[in-house]
């Protein structure tokens, strides 16, 4: 096997490698069943180190293009060769959303980095991290969050107020125990479906609560009697509203006039901010001792990272080690002392650097490609200032289920924000799709709005 792997280009050697084998097991070239040379042996070869080979083996491993067989090595997975499969123009292929790629937290992520990582905790720890891992999740990693949240985002704390666990649906799932299931919880409506769902499937009672331009109507959640209420106050999720300090100060009043009531404040893309300072959070205004802070590490790292936390309100701390404390946490500690030492050793803020360095040079790309003629005549992008997804609203007369199949047909692969709705969606979110561009190939956008447009797409 020779490759032209170029040292001197951005793009990381074990990236060229894969795309260089991936390209090949693609076309055909490389077949199923076929063995590929030993870490060491392509390494050899290619005058590259073991790490990027092994890097590259792993990526081409964990997307299904090869396998690995135990004392044997790395074999070629049985699949259909790209170039084999033929269909007529317009069909299933050319819309089955062409404007995604790869995600960036796999082109972007730091492999080598974090491969090291893991075998210095291999090689410090031993069996240790074999052994039982505290309810909450590690000390080291809890200090660790601790100083990144002082840091990023103001937030002061201890490491006894975090709860580590794999995913946010997770923390949701033990919150409605340790609240009790005989709240009610206001959500802000269009919200996120899957909560709705962690909510629904606890037999939780809850209310979907409208927004407007701040974000949610404090007198509707007064109408609703709730007295647990979710809210992402800091770049709302689908719509990306962002709510002002005058909004933020009403629902801190409304908090503070019962002391049943609880706020759990989701702050899961805060980091993405691309014009101005960041948010402050709702938990840093709180003097009541009664809001919970969530996030996750998913975004900012990669969504197969499945460590998201919570930060419990200092007197919270007690009940719920009493409560919840005989659940054990679903973290293994040798992914939370890896995640540690990439927070402790500086890795994650120049990773973080990186991510919205990309981030940014997509969304301009496609907010300027928007901004031309005729396109700023078909659509508009709204609260485009932060996070990684903006609202695109089309400047149509037709109803959203024709809008949705133009779309389609396209090759837009873009929800109505209407189906974000609990009830019946707002006149509001007519015309409206949503746009998550992480994950997105700016070129392939441009070539699918061409073609929605009635354009050439060249």
């Amino acid at each position: 096997m020779r490759y032209e792997l170029d040292k001197s280009a951005a793009k990381p050697l074990y990236e060229q490698l894969y795309t260089a084998l991936r390209t090949e097991i693609l076309s055909g070239t490389l077949t199923g069943g076929e063995k590929l040379p030993s870490k060491r042996q392509l390494a050899e070869q290619l005058n590259i180190s073991k790490i990027t080979v092994e890097t590259a083996y792993a990526q081409l491993l964990a997307e299904g293009y090869i396998t690995a067989r135990e004392r044997s090595g790395y074999y070629v997975e049985t699949i259909i060769p790209s170039e084999t499969v033929r269909q007529e123009p317009s069909t299933v292929t050319e819309k089955l959303s062409p404007v995604r790629r790869e995600t960036p937290s796999a082109q972007l992520f730091p492999f080598t980095v974090w491969a090291r990582l893991m075998r210095s905790v291999l090689l410090d720890e031993g069996q240790a991290v074999l052994g039982r891992v505290p309810p909450n999740g590690l000390p080291e990693l809890r200090q660790a969050i601790c100083r990144e949240l002082l840091r990023s985002r103001g937030i002061r704390t201890v490491p006894q107020a975090i709860v580590v666990g794999a995913g946010a649906e997770y923390l949701y799932n033990l919150l409605t125990q340790f609240l009790g299931k005989d709240r009610h919880y206001a959500l802000e409506d269009p919200g996120h479906r899957k909560l709705a769902k962690v909510f629904e499937t606890n037999g939780v009672r809850f209310s979907p609560i409208g927004l407007d331009a701040e974000g949610i109507v404090p007198e509707e959640l007064k109408k609703s009697g709730a007295d647990v209420l979710h809210i992402s106050p800091s770049h709302h999720f689908p719509t990306g509203i962002v709510s002002g300090i005058a909004r933020r100060q009403q629902l801190m009043a409304w908090l503070r006039q019962d002391a049943s009531r609880i706020i759990i404040e989701d702050d899961y893309d805060a980091e993405f901010r691309f014009s101005g300072l960041p948010i402050p959070t709702m938990q840093s205004m709180d003097d009541s001792g009664r809001v919970i802070y969530m996030n996750t590490f998913s975004r900012t790292i990669a969504p197969a990272l499945r460590i998201s936390y919570m930060v419990l309100p200092q007197q919270m701390i007690a009940p719920w080690e009493e409560k919840m404390g005989f659940y054990s946490c679903t973290v293994p500690s040798f992914e939370q002392l890896t995640l540690t030492r990439f927070l402790e050793e500086g890795y994650f803020d120049r990773h973080l650097s990186r991510m919205k360095k990309h981030y940014r040079t997509v969304r301009a790309r496609i907010l300027n490609f928007l901004a031309q003629e005729p396109y700023c005549h078909v659509c508009r992008a709204e609260h485009a200032e932060a996070g990684l997804h903006f609202i695109l609203r089309f400047f149509t007369a037709e109803p959203d289920a024709q809008l949705e199949k133009h779309l389609h047909e396209s090759g837009l692969e873009l929800p109505l924000l209407a189906d974000f709705y609990a009830g019946d969606a707002s006149d509001s979110a007519r015309g409206c799709v949503l746009l998550q561009y992480a994950d997105m190939d700016p070129e392939q956008f441009e070539k699918a709005m061409r073609r929605f447009c009635g354009q050439s797409d060249g």
